[in-house]
C-alpha cells in the first residue's frame, strides 16, 4: 500500500506512538505472523511493508568535516561518513545514508552522524521522489537525528518493542548501502544491551545499549530500519564493527524503546531531556567482587555517588549493587543506562539495590545536567550552559540588606562564561547592559535577545555588599 488517508479529525498528539496508532499504517497488523512463517524463512511481507518507508539521505558539505582521532574512530565503526559520495570538484563533498519515515506527514529518523555538519540534506523515497529535508533536532549522545519533509499520506514504519525482542529472533535491516536503494538483508539478534564504546568520544553522557545483529549492514545503511517479521521498527541501524569500514560480521542498532523517547523529546522540547541518577557504575564480575571483598551478585556495581544527585538523596553509597530499575532487572552498565535514559528529569524511579547482601530500595527523582529535577527547554538550557551556572531568586533578607529589588543569584557554578570571568558562587546579577534583572527569568529573557558574537556587561553584588561587573563575550 503506497499511501493512506485520515478519515476523521486528528486529536493533539503527545508522542509519535500516538500519531502512529491513530493512522492507517502500511505495516502488517497480524501479531501472530512470526509464528505462521514457514520455517521462519519467509521475509516477503515485512520487506514489502517496510521498504517504501525507508529513505535514501544525501548530505552536502562545503568542506570536509572533521579531522583527527575522533574521525578515525567513527570511520572504524561507521565507515567514512563523508567518503560515500564524490568529491565535488574541491568545492565540497557529498555523503549518503538512510532514514526511516515514522509519521504520515514526513517525520524521519536517522543517525546524527549521517547529517552532522551538512549544509543541505536531500531525501529520496523508494519511488524516486526527492525532497529537501529540514533538520528538526539531533542527539549526539544516542547518535540519533530527526528530519522533516513537506508532504502528506506518506508510508511509515510502525514502532515495535525492543524490550520484547529476543536473542536469536529473525530481523531485517533495510537501507541504502553504497547508494544501492532499498536493500533488504536478514539476520538474527545476536545480543542486546551491547556497549561498543564509540559514542564516548562525542559526549560523556553517551548512552550505548545497542541491539547486535548479524544482518549485513554497510556504509550507507546508517539511519536505516531494523525490523521484526511483523514489519515493526525495533531499532535504527547505526554502526558496524569493522577494521575495513565495511561489514565483517556484526552490526549495531539503537533500540526503538530508547529511540521513541529521544524523538518525542526533540519534538516536544527541542532537545533531549536526559534524566540522571548520578552514579558511576561498572559491570559486576567475579574479578570485581573479589577485588572489593564482596560476594558476587548479578547486577551493576556502584563505584561512586555524585553529591546532590538523585542517588545520593535516596542514600545510595559506593559499593551498592543495583539490581532493578522500576521493576526491570539490570545486569550490565549499558542496560542500566538505557533504562534510565528512557526517563526525564523529575521522573521517579524505584531503585532496588543490595548493600552487603541486604536488599534496599528507594524512589529516586531524576535530575538534569544542571542538577535540577525539571524539564529545561532548548533555549533556556543553552543559556544556562553557556553561563555555566544554576540560578535562584534572591531571598527577602538579602534584598533588604543590600537595598536591591531582586536579581538572579548564582548558587552553583560549572564550566562556563561566569566562572571564566572570575565570578564566584553567591554573586547576584542585578543588570545586563544596564537592563535591570529581578529574577532568573529576566536574565534568560535578556540574554536570549543578545546577538552571538556580541559582548554584554554584567553587573551585580555579593551578599557581603561587594559590587562587581564583568564583560562576557556572548
Amino acid at each position: 500500500m503506497a499511501g493512506y488517508h485520515f478519515f476523521v479529525q486528528q486529536p493533539v498528539f503527545q508522542t509519535v506512538a500516538q500519531r502512529q496508532d491513530y493512522s492507517l499504517s502500511n505495516y502488517v497488523s497480524d501479531s501472530s505472523l512470526s509464528a505462521k512463517v514457514p520455517d521462519g524463512l519467509n521475509f516477503i511481507a515485512a520487506a514489502k511493508a517496510v521498504t517504501p518507508a525507508v529513505v535514501h539521505i544525501k548530505t552536502y558539505y562545503k568542506v570536509a568535516e572533521g579531522t583527527g582521532s575522533n574521525e578515525e574512530i567513527f570511520k572504524y565503526f561507521f565507515g567514512d561518513p563523508n567518503g560515500e559520495g564524490p568529491n565535488l570538484g574541491g568545492q565540497g563533498k557529498e555523503a549518503s545514508g538512510s532514514g526511516v519515515i515514522i509519521t504520515e506527514d514526513g517525520y524521519i529518523i536517522s543517525n546524527n552522524h549521517v547529517v552532522e555538519g551538512a549544509e543541505k540534506i536531500e531525501v529520496t523515497l523508494e519511488n524516486q521522489k526527492t525532497y529537501d529535508a529540514t533538520l528538526i533536532g539531533t542527539d549526539p549522545t544516542t547518535d540519533l537525528s530527526l528530519l522533516k519533509i513537506d508532504d502528506k499520506n506518506l508510508p511509515f514504519v510502525k514502532y515495535g518493542n525492543s524490550d520484547n525482542v529476543l536473542v536469536g529472533e529473525w530481523v531485517l535491516a533495510v537501507g541504502n548501502p553504497f547508494n544501492l536503494n532499498s536493500t533488504v538483508t536478514a539476520g538474527i539478534i545476536s545480543a542486546k544491551a551491547r556497549n561498543i564504546n564509540i559514542l564516548r568520544s562525542k559526549s560523556n553522557f553517551a548512552v550505548e545499549s545497542f541491539l547486535q545483529t548479524d544482518a549485513v549492514v554497510n556504509p550507507g545503511n546508517s539511519g536505516g530500519a531494523l525490523v521484526n517479521l511483523n514489519g515493526e521498527l525495533v531499532g535504527i541501524n547505526t554502526a558496524i564493527a569493522s577494521p575495513t569500514g565495511s561489514y565483517t560480521g556484526y552490526s549495531f542498532a539503537v533500540p526503538v524503546d530508547l529511540v521513541k523517547k529521544v524523538i518525542d523529546d526533540i519534538l516536544k522540547y527541542g532537545e533531549v531531556q536526559r534524566g540522571l541518577l548520578g552514579v558511576s557504575i561498572a559491570d559486576m564480575t567475579t574479578v570485581l567482587a573479589k577485588e572489593k571483598g564482596i560476594d558476587y551478585v548479578r547486577g551493576v556495581y556502584v563505584a561512586a555517588v555524585n553529591d546532590g544527585s538523585a542517588a545520593k538523596e535516596i542514600g545510595m553509597k559506593e559499593g551498592d549493587i543495583i539490581t532493578s530499575i522500576n521493576g526491570k532487572e539490570v545486569y550490565t552498565s549499558s542496560g542500566l543506562q538505557e533504562v534510565v535514559a528512557r526517563y526525564r528529569p523529575g521522573d521517579k524511579l524505584k531503585v532496588v539495590y543490595l548493600r552487603k547482601g541486604e536488599k534496599m530500595e528507594g524512589t529516586a527523582v531524576l535530575k538534569n545536567k544542571l542538577g535540577e529535577d525539571k524539564i529545561v527547554k532548548k533555549e533556556e538550557a543553552s543559556i544556562k550552559r553557556k553561563l555555566g551556572a544554576d540560578l535562584q531568586v534572591v531571598n527577602k533578607e538579602d534584598k533588604k540588606h543590600l537595598g536591591i529589588q531582586g536579581g538572579a543569584q548564582v548558587y552553583r557554578l560549572y564550566e562556563g562564561l561566569l566562572k571564566d570571568s572570575g565570578i564566584k558562587e553567591g554573586f547576584i546579577i542585578t543588570s545586563v547592559d544596564k537592563k535591570p534583572v529581578q529574577t532568573p527569568q529576566d536574565l534568560e529573557s535578556i540574554l536570549s535577545k543578545v546577538v552571538p558574537g556580541n559582548g554584554v556587561l554584567v553587573e551585580g553584588i555579593y551578599p557581603n555588599g561587594k559590587k562587581q561587573f564583568v564583560g562576557l563575550g556572548w
